[in-house]
C-alpha cells in the first residue's frame, strides 16, 4: 500500500460541513468574518466545523442556543486558530455558555497560611485542564462593537493556546528561536505596562493585562482582533509577534 494511502488511514475524518445557510447567518452576525479573504474564511469555516463536531456546547442558566448561535461561538473561538490550525483545539472538550456574567468562588492561602475567600464576577474563563466558559451577552456585545478592544472568545482561546505546552505563562508553543524572541519582547512590554499601572498612569492597553504574563498575552490577543492599531502603536514588537501567530488583523491598517 502506498505510504500516502497508509497515512490517510490514520487521519481524523473530516467533520460534517456547516450548512451554507447556517454559515451565512453566522457570518452576518460576526463582523470579523466578512472582513476575511476567501481562503481564510474557508479555513475558519473548516475549523469551526471541527469545533462543533468535537466539542460539546453546553448552555446553562436557562440559555437556549440555536444552530446559528452555536456556529457564531465556534467561529469566534476559532479565529485565533486560523494560522495555528486544529491543533489549537487540543486539551479541552466543552464550551459552557452562560446567559450573562457569572460568579465563581475563589480561595487562596497566603504566605502566612491565612485562607482568603472571595467571589469574582466573570465574563469568561478557561480552565487549564477543563472547559472554556463564556458569557453569551458579552460575546454578543463584542460582535456589536468589534473595534472596542474586547473579544472575550479570543481571550479565552489564547489561554488554551498558552496551556498547550503544559505551562500557563503567556507563551504558546513556538519554535525555539521564535520563543526566545517572544519571551524577550513580551516580558519587556509586560514590565513596562506594569510600571505604568503601578504608577497610576493612563495606559493605551487595558491595565488588566498587567495582572500576570498569561493575562497580558490574552488581553493583547483581544487587541489584535479588535483594536490592532492601538496595539501596534503601543507595543509594536508584541503586535508583530501576534501578526505572525494569528495572521494579519482584519480591522487594522495594512503593514
Amino acid at each position: 500500500m502506498p505510504v500516502n494511502r497508509l497515512l490517510g488511514l490514520f487521519r481524523r475524518p473530516a467533520p460534517p460541513a456547516i450548512p451554507e445557510s447556517t454559515w451565512l447567518a453566522a457570518r452576518a452576525r460576526v463582523p470579523w468574518l466578512p472582513a476575511l479573504d476567501r481562503a481564510r474564511e474557508a479555513r475558519l469555516r473548516t475549523l469551526a466545523a471541527r469545533l462543533l463536531h468535537e466539542k460539546t456546547i453546553s448552555p446553562v442558566g436557562g440559555l437556549v442556543l440555536d444552530d446559528v448561535q452555536r456556529c457564531t461561538l465556534a467561529a469566534l473561538c476559532c479565529l485565533p486558530l486560523l494560522e495555528f490550525g486544529a491543533e489549537g483545539l487540543r486539551g479541552w472538550s466543552q464550551l459552557i455558555v452562560y446567559p450573562d456574567a457569572f460568579r465563581v468562588n475563589r480561595s487562596h492561602v497566603d504566605a502566612a497560611g491565612v485562607l482568603h475567600e472571595w467571589e469574582d464576577e466573570l465574563i469568561g474563563e478557561a480552565w487549564e485542564q477543563g472547559p472554556v466558559i463564556l458569557s453569551w451577552a458579552d460575546v454578543s456585545a463584542d460582535c456589536e462593537d468589534p473595534r472596542a478592544g474586547f473579544c472575550v472568545a479570543a481571550h479565552e482561546i489564547a489561554h488554551k493556546l498558552d496551556a498547550l505546552d503544559g505551562v500557563l505563562d503567556g507563551t504558546p508553543p513556538l519554535p525555539r528561536e521564535w520563543q526566545k524572541r517572544w519571551a524577550r519582547d513580551f516580558q519587556a512590554a509586560y514590565d513596562a505596562l506594569a510600571e505604568q499601572v503601578d504608577a497610576g498612569a493612563e495606559t493605551a492597553i487595558d491595565g488588566y493585562a498587567a495582572e500576570a504574563p498569561e493575562e497580558f498575552f490574552a488581553v493583547v490577543t483581544e487587541y489584535h482582533f479588535s483594536n490592532p492599531d492601538a496595539l501596534r502603536a503601543a507595543m509594536p514588537a508584541v503586535a508583530e509577534h501576534l501578526r505572525r501567530l494569528y495572521g494579519p488583523p482584519v480591522f487594522g491598517r495594512p503593514g
